[in-house]
């Protein structure tokens, strides 16, 4: 889902409204210790489920805190530059996204290109997504050209989060079909049986998670942690939000990881003697229904599943200790696959053809629908695509080479893209042609340059933001 100005003013505007009704006043809100926590959790926030660390098998949070640390001493998280209310902002968070190979994952205006899981397993992990047979043998396409992308440290690392998100994938299939049968506590019990790796059998979406996106919060560092405006919580690490381009309905999975400044890079940690992250969960937009505010120690676990994450907005209130999260969803990727750009190309380039003799390049059709279809993509791949990966996404290519050689293709199906405006234009530009022909060739081109102008010279605004708010960081 793409982040509209209009739905930021929205958002602005229930902001204010939600504050003016409260005129000063706190909203309640209950945390483990508080009489009714588990009554107001089970009535108002029944899509919470928690797993608590001795829930899941003690190597793999060996594996999975390892990785985190890995990826963090190699410097794979990064804070991302993103665009809200027309202002160009750097994430107080660092973060990396891994998934499946070829997928990216959209917040804030700022698409994410996957580090691929690195597993000999992905092919499995396809299963129930009914692809048709060319998105099947371009897996196997990328597969193959995936093995020799990083090294094998990052590999090791980025596959110990592929076995999370399959824990993850059978462990919320489990607790779906539990709640077909009955509505039990929301505290997930330990183990878990041997259901298919299929995350939410019995509700509306049946896909897996194909994407995991890592944060790393270290609140010493962090400038100028808000106070939580409504209930008096505390610290926010990250406001109030709803995860943003899910599949409607699909669940999302968490790992906590908190660990002393000092053993970051070492693997496990206590967090004895600390004040433990929290997350916070409310009703959007409500002020009669308290709000929940849960600890989490290290090697835990949450699930929001169902519409929860639609209903309900979740912010993470910061402890003492510095936290990783891996946070593994749904990602709604229909226009945000490799595979699906590249179709999109496809289409646009099969207007033109190339005269193998001369060199020369035609146009196959003039309509209007013919051009505006094809702009449309030219647009989409500069702006969704190219400028995106050039902006930020790039920064990943020293770790990892995957998307390199996709890119180098985009930009040529680009330059070709080029080549067909060029040629349209000509035509409307043409005076021997005809004046009718001219006119309809000229309206239907206006909106996409218009548009295109537009975005060019807010992506040039954005470069040089970026530039100058990276000289004042260092």
């Amino acid at each position: 889902m793409k982040r509209s100005d209009s739905s930021e003013r929205e958002k602005k505007r229930k902001r204010q409204k939600l504050l003016q009704e409260l005129g000063g006043q706190r909203i309640p809100f209950l945390s483990p210790a508080d009489s009714g926590f588990q009554q107001l959790w089970e009535s108002s926030y029944p899509g919470l489920v928690l797993r608590r660390a001795d829930g899941l098998p003690p190597d793999l949070h060996g594996r999975v805190q390892a990785a985190l640390c890995s990826l963090r001493g190699r410097g794979c998280l990064l804070r991302d530059l993103v665009r809200v209310r027309g202002r160009d902002v750097f994430t107080s968070v660092s973060r990396a996204l891994l998934g499946l190979p070829g997928y990216t994952y959209r917040y804030l205006n700022t698409r994410l290109f996957t580090i691929p899981w690195h597993s000999e397993e992905v092919e499995e992990r396809k299963e129930g997504e009914q692809e048709d047979k060319s998105q099947g043998e371009a897996l196997e396409e990328v597969e193959n050209k995936d093995k020799a992308c990083c090294d094998q440290e990052l590999r090791a690392a980025c596959k110990a989060l592929w076995e999370l998100n399959h824990f993850f994938c059978k462990d919320v299939y489990r607790i779906e079909e539990a709640s077909d049968h009955e509505q039990g506590p929301k505290e997930a019990e330990a183990g878990g049986g041997s259901p298919q790796a299929q995350c939410s059998k019995g509700s509306p979406v049946t896909a897996q998670f194909n994407v995991t996106l890592l944060n790393y919060m270290d609140p010493t560092t962090m400038d100028q942690l808000k106070e939580e405006p409504y209930y008096g919580m505390g610290k926010m690490a990250v406001g109030w939000h709803h995860d943003e381009n899910l599949v409607s309905f699909s669940s999302v999975a968490v790992y906590n990881y908190s660990c002393q400044d000092d053993k970051v890079e070492g693997g496990s940690s206590e967090d004895a003697g600390r004040a433990p992250w929290r997350l916070g969960l409310k009703v959007a937009w409500d002020i009669n229904t308290p709000g929940l505010a849960v600890p989490l120690q290290t090697g835990d676990c949450y699930y929001l599943r169902d519409d929860l994450n639609r209903t309900h907005q979740h912010c993470v209130l910061a402890g003492e200790a510095a936290r990783f999260s891996s946070t593994h969803r749904v990602a709604e990727c229909s226009s945000g696959t490799l595979e699906y750009i590249r179709r999109r190309c496809e289409e646009a380039l099969e207007n033109m053809s190339t005269n193998p003799d001369t060199g020369a390049r035609n146009l196959h059709s003039l309509s209007p629908s013919a051009l505006q279809l094809s702009e449309e993509i030219h647009n989409e791949v500069e702006f969704e695509w190219l400028r995106q990966y050039w902006f930020q996404g790039r920064r990943y290519s020293r770790f990892c080479s995957w998307w390199n050689k996709p890119m180098e293709e985009l930009e040529e199906s680009w330059r070709e893209m080029e080549s067909m405006t060029q040629l349209t234009l000509a035509v409307a530009e043409d005076d021997s042609c005809e004046e009718q022909r001219r006119k309809e060739v000229a309206e239907a081109l206006l909106p996409a340059l218009t548009e295109r102008q537009q975005h060019r010279l807010t992506w040039k605004e954005r470069r040089t933001q970026g530039l100058r708010r990276g000289a004042a960081r260092h």
